[in-house]
């Protein structure tokens, strides 16, 4: 694979050259958006929750920054990478290229945009109070992670888009869904140990959770949870490269 990436390197940098300057073109502001986007929504929840759930909770600014942060860049990365074949048929139709370039070059820009508001996360962090200490460096494991875990899903999600159309209003539901079980503006505290436990389950959540556990309670995650991370990342990136060795071929008549 990383042969093949050294190989088309070239088509691979236009990709991700033309996919920001079509998100961006007719903007005012461009890039900025990239930024700004993540912090009006955080602005909205902190109106909105901090009486419900943030009246005894420190931090809480940092809190739902940590959810907001890690979700939006889930949900935008997993959204663009759905469409990635379809958008680039035009190209694989004509010219035998990897057809994963086209997936990847999204979650590149995705991970540049994630990359802007993770400054302005830190100084956020600076503004309430937050000790930065050592175990900071730690939060490149649920960062490396969550970027692998987004090309495995949009491996699959992808693939399905090629097929079934459909998939991208049931995914819509289902990351509205996926945000409200993501505790990213409530804690989990007061549920029963069972629920506690279910809310594992989320991948999503294992990653905000890691966040904040670095950043809010200075905190390290203990080896199973790092294990059960390592392992929601490779049944998808497992499930994703599956399917598009299985299908590379019949993509073509599809598109």
């Amino acid at each position: 694979m990383f042969q093949k990436l050294k190989k088309y390197q070239f088509l691979f940098e236009e990709l991700v050259k033309r996919d920001f300057k079509k998100k961006y073109k007719r903007t005012m502001l461009g890039m900025g958006w990239s930024i700004l986007a993540p912090l009006l929504q955080l602005l909205v929840l902190r109106i909105v929750f901090t009486q419900f759930f943030g009246r005894n909770m420190d931090h809480y600014t940092i809190y739902l920054f940590c959810g907001t942060l890690i979700f939006s860049y889930f949900s935008e990365s997993t959204g663009q990478g759905m469409s990635s074949l379809m958008g680039n048929a035009g190209i694989f139709t004509k010219v035998n290229v990897p057809k994963y370039l086209f997936l990847f070059s999204k979650n590149v820009q995705a991970l540049i945009n994630f990359g802007l508001v993770l400054v302005v996360f830190f100084i956020f962090c600076i503004w309430d109070g937050i000790t930065f200490t050592w175990k900071f460096i730690l939060l490149l494991y649920p960062i490396v992670s969550l970027l692998l875990f987004n090309i495995g899903v949009g491996l699959i999600l992808s693939a399905l888009f090629v097929f079934f159309r459909d998939i991208q209003y049931l995914w819509g539901v289902f990351t509205q869904l996926l945000m409200y079980m993501s505790a990213i503006f409530y804690s989990i505290d007061s549920y029963s140990q069972t629920a506690q436990y279910l809310f594992l389950l989320n991948p999503v959540y294992l990653h905000i959770r890691y966040f904040r556990k670095i950043v809010i309670d200075g905190m390290i995650p203990s080896v199973w949870f790092h294990l059960l991370m390592i392992a929601d990342v490779a049944i998808v990136l497992g499930i994703g490269c599956w399917m598009y060795k299985k299908y590379n071929t019949r993509f073509l008549y599809y598109v």
